[in-house]
């Protein structure tokens, strides 16, 4: 009698699942007063996402300046750092295109 009931909760689900997960229809094409706001809007990101490049590499060579006056100022020692101020972090690695 379990296994009954087992079997009738899995095919409840993946019928429920099934129809969740139907192909909707495409949403209906962009007019261009969306399409215009779409471009401005990302232009705007862009803007933001470049803004808040400049201010955290602005943080990261303050902080590092700072750290560097705080170990000179108690004599300890401290290695130079492996790349030059203001340059760009290493790309990370792409991943292998698939077969």
């Amino acid at each position: 009698m379990t296994t009954i009931r087992a079997l009738i909760g899995a095919t409840l689900v993946v019928a429920c699942f099934g129809v969740a997960v139907a192909k909707l229809p495409a949403p209906p094409p962009l007019t261009d007063a969306q399409k215009a706001a779409a471009e401005e809007k990302k232009a705007k990101d862009a803007a933001t996402a470049e803004a808040n490049k400049q201010l955290l590499v602005r943080t990261e060579d303050r902080v590092a300046a700072r750290y560097y006056a705080d170990m000179k100022a108690k004599g300890k020692s401290v290695a130079p750092p492996q790349m030059p101020a203001g340059a760009p972090a290493p790309a990370p690695a792409k991943a292998a295109p698939k077969k």
